[in-house]
């Protein structure tokens, strides 16, 4: 993305006296949402993501369910139990939340405004409802679809992970049509086929949108045909 700050110069004098500066483009952190059904493979897309740039953050949102096998408290999530979550809840700790296959998901306030004040792009890994919740009070947040290759890649990773029994692999594959369904209300999609690829894809997104002119772009104030502060 380039890096952080002001990309831009101080103008030369040209030939009439006047002072020619050259826009500049100041670079603004933004939320970056990922939604998609379970077993699409975010988790690994967006570990693979933040190893890539380093000023990418993921902004750990916190669950009710139990930890998988590898995952660790407030690097994977933040792991509560359901009093504790209702609890934070009640106190507004949480930007947005819901339940979903059963438990609760939130995404701290603190953890997405440390990121944005820090100068980084905060990556959220949120469901549909949250993502879109993300949007209302993040209206410049960045919002996109992860889809798996096909419905059958999908059932083979879910078996793969080995977490669910046959009932709970159904559900989930009944329950991830429903979610597709809300990929329209997104402003991107992406396939996941190659988790390398498919954080490269992202990251081409993010650069894209970072450069948008209505995001940075500051434009040269002339007084009496100077640049001010000239």
């Amino acid at each position: 993305m380039g890096r952080l700050g002001e990309v831009g110069g101080a103008g030369v004098r040209t030939g009439d006296g006047t002072v020619a500066e050259c826009p500049r483009l100041i670079e603004r952190p933004f939320p970056i949402v990922i939604s998609g059904a379970s077993g699409t493979g975010k988790t690994s897309v967006v570990k693979k993501l933040l190893s890539i740039d380093g000023r990418l953050v993921r902004a750990v949102t916190a669950t009710t369910r139990p930890p998988r096998p590898k995952e660790e408290d407030g690097i994977d999530y933040i792991f509560l139990d359901e009093n504790e979550f209702q609890e934070r809840k009640r106190r507004g700790y949480f930007l947005e939340t819901a339940r979903v296959h059963g438990f609760w998901y939130g995404t701290p306030k603190e953890n997405v405004e440390k990121a944005l004040k820090a100068g980084k792009w905060a990556v959220l890994n949120v469901d549909v409802q949250g993502g879109l919740a993300i949007k209302e009070i993040y209206p410049d947040a960045v919002l996109i679809f992860m889809l798996p290759p096909s419905m059958e890649a999908l059932e083979e990773r879910l078996r793969k992970r080995g977490t669910e029994d046959e009932e709970e692999i159904q559900r989930r594959l009944a329950e991830a049509l429903q979610e597709m369904a809300a990929a329209p209300d997104y402003s991107y999609v992406v396939v996941n086929d190659d988790v390398k690829d498919c954080a490269n894809r992202i990251l081409a997104i993010v650069r894209a949108e970072t450069s948008r002119t209505r995001r940075g772009l500051q434009m040269p104030k002339k007084i009496g045909g100077k640049v001010e502060g000239a």
